[in-house]
């Protein structure tokens, strides 16, 4: 009966006015509750109805009052919204059209949805994936959340959802840009291509590779020292900078690769014909001659030129890999010249190695994952392939080459587009001291740290020790890459100068980089310079790139691995990351990421201590684990809505045993 009075709601409004409030973030439980999180220490509790004006991520000031003895706050007003493009899976409520968020934070938010215009409702079914948008919000004066749905991703079932699913998710496309029917080289008037065709390069790539942009060539010479010739696929020849293509390269900036299926960044048919460097065709591409010593160093003599070449043998790793280490491969047997070739590719990537292991910094071996398929999108096998000796050759002719371009682009344009790293945070200095130099016993110092020899040096030295504890801790206190237009070292490779060219295909950044080694070789001005935010625009393309390969990984991961914790099978697992909650493994059988709680290490919280600081998990004050260890692990849960693995060690630690009993006799 007051609900319309004005004197009522002007007595609450300036009682309203009277109460504090704070700004925060709101963090959403699965309980209903939830909590406005105004910095790392302050928080308030949020009442389950107050929940519903709000939610997880929503940006709020809120009144703090105090109810039944407790601080709690009310969100007033929304500063932005947390959730605003959204994946979804359809829910029908008594025939009506509702869609719940595919967020770990979300899956008991449900919101009244409608299809947007041109979408037909009917065609929605109970758990179908769809693209949402939220167009009502409580906060904004709305009665009550209102989604639209703008776009269906798939059908519930759909084997192929995983891939769909992340993609829309991260914004990505899920399909080839639409190619032209007749390419034509659009070479400047003036570049002379040298007709290469008689060289012998060879290609050297996956089984199943078809875009494949790089041959090598190489030759060692009487005194010990290699001349090596590095040539790359040519899409620039096809492509100028105001083409239509060009902008649809540069808005994907890469292609995406994902577990069993990638998406290119040009049209297959020039990705994987006209510019693929296929055996016995040829093909237009930008070439890269020079000497590397019998040492491992990279001569002055660095040559650019255009040429047409044509691959003389399409190689396969294994193969190759098989030939190098045993002398045979049972599917490939080298001609005579191809042989010498491979070879002579095998020494000098020998020699780099170990010039690279003395003077930068190597990174150690680790196995790359890879999901093997069946037609129907399920998982027949993982893989855990090392990077053997035709993979390291394939690598140390891509770094020799990406040095050269960095350095012909800094002495000719002083601009490009170049992989920096600036090695240590400026804040995190003393830590890193502190953490190697505990007590003044190795021979570091902060004026040496920031430089790049001395950085190098220190990663050297951690690659020699004979855990990876200290390896994992240092890694919290570097920056991260960077892509720059400005010329600039790349400390975590120990690097002066490294700018890629060598997979254009793949990467616009590379196909900048050739238009500007173009330039070089003509002794011009560049058609396209890289801007100052093309930086940024890559690396933003990458993380959503690392971002769909994990999201993939991790759903493929939950599928494979439901029946592990019934099955109770055990894992070999790494432990890389440690926080108070517990820490984080990688299975070593199939690269599975798996959150193993303290609790389920101890459901003690008094004797046991998780502490990410440090890197270590202690029980009773003494350490049972680091980063780094290798432990036993079974899986205790795989969830397949947030599609994580929860493990827990098989080695069980013993209570504590119990203080006898005091008895207090007397003598009668």
């Amino acid at each position: 009966m007051f609900q319309d009075n004005p004197l009522l709601a002007q007595l609450k409004q300036q009682i309203q006015e009277t109460l504090p409030k704070k700004e925060g973030t709101i963090k959403a439980t699965e309980k209903g509750f939830g909590f406005l999180e105004v910095d790392n220490k302050t928080s308030f509790f949020i009442p389950p109805p107050y929940m519903k004006k709000c939610v997880h991520g929503d940006k709020v000031i809120a009144i703090i009052r105090t109810e039944k003895d407790r601080e709690v706050a009310e969100p007033e007003e929304l500063i932005e919204q947390g959730l605003t493009r959204f994946i979804a899976r359809v829910k029908l409520f008594k025939g009506r059209l509702n869609v719940v968020p595919d967020h770990p934070q979300l899956k008991k938010l449900q919101l009244k949805a409608k299809a947007k215009k041109g979408l037909n409702p009917e065609t929605l079914k109970e758990g179908d994936w769809v693209v949402a948008h939220i167009v009502q919000h409580p906060l904004k004066g709305d009665n009550g959340f209102l989604a639209q749905i703008s776009e269906k991703i798939t059908d519930a079932d759909d084997k192929i959802a995983p891939w769909w699913v992340t993609l829309a998710q991260n914004d990505l496309p899920n399909s080839e840009p639409e190619g032209i029917d007749d390419w034509k080289i659009n070479d400047d008037a003036d570049l002379e291509r040298i007709d290469m065709t008689h060289v012998p390069f060879v290609t050297i790539d996956g089984e199943s590779t078809k875009d494949m942009d790089d041959a090598l060539y190489a030759k060692k010479k009487e005194n010990g020292d290699f001349e090596l010739t590095i040539a790359i696929a040519d899409p620039t020849a096809y492509i100028s900078p105001d083409d239509a293509m060009d902008k649809v390269a540069r808005e994907r900036g890469f292609t995406i690769y994902l577990p069993g299926r990638n998406i290119p960044m040009l049209p297959r048919d020039l990705a994987d014909n006209l510019c693929s460097l296929i055996e016995n065709e040829v093909r237009p591409a930008l070439c890269c001659t020079v000497t590397v010593s019998k040492d491992g160093v990279i001569g002055d003599d660095i040559n650019f030129f255009a040429a047409n070449i044509k691959s003389h043998a399409r190689l396969a790793y294994d193969n190759v890999s098989d030939w190098l280490e045993t002398g045979v491969s049972e599917k490939w047997q080298p001609s005579e010249e191809i042989a010498a070739i491979v070879s002579d590719l095998h020494q000098f990537a020998q020699a780099r190695s170990a010039w690279r292991s003395a003077n930068a910094v190597v990174f150690p071996d680790r196995p790359d994952y890879r999901f093997e398929l069946s037609e129907d999108n399920d998982v027949v096998a993982i893989h855990a392939d090392m990077r053997r000796s035709a993979n390291k050759l394939v690598e140390e002719s891509m770094i020799s080459a990406n040095i050269c371009a960095g350095r012909i682009l800094k002495e000719s344009f002083n601009q490009g587009v170049f992989n920096c790293h600036s090695g240590f945070k400026a804040e995190k200095l003393t830590d890193v001291l502190e953490l190697v130099n505990p007590e003044a016993e190795t021979p570091f110092t902060e004026e040496q740290i920031v430089s790049l020899e001395g950085f190098a040096t220190l990663r050297r030295w951690l690659g020699s020790l004979d855990n990876s504890y200290y390896d994992n801790r240092i890694r919290k206190f570097q920056a991260y890459s960077e892509i720059s237009n400005e010329p600039a070292p790349h400390y975590a490779m120990g690097l002066d100068i490294y700018a890629t060219w060598t997979s254009p295909i793949r990467k616009y950044g590379d196909m900048i980089n050739h238009r500007m080694l173009k330039a070089h070789i003509l002794g011009k001005a560049p058609i396209q310079t890289p801007d100052e935010t093309i930086g940024d625009e890559l690396a933003l393309h990458r993380r959503h790139h690392g971002m769909a390969e994990r999201n993939v990984g991790d759903w493929l991961y939950a599928r494979t691995l439901a029946n592990a914790p019934v099955e109770e099978t055990r894992f070999q697992a790494e432990i890389f990351d440690i926080n108070r909650a517990g820490m984080r493994v990688r299975l070593l059988e199939n690269g599975a990421a798996a959150f193993i709680p303290g609790s389920l290490i101890l459901n003690n919280k008094e004797r046991i201590e998780c502490n990410g600081d440090m890197g270590t998990v202690s029980i009773d004050k003494e350490m049972v684990y680091k980063l780094g260890d290798v432990l036993e692990v079974v899986l205790s849960e795989v969830n397949q809505e947030n599609r994580n693995l929860v493990a827990k060690p098989t080695q069980v630690f013993a209570d504590l045993p119990s203080e006898p009993e005091t008895t207090n006799e007397t003598e009668a």
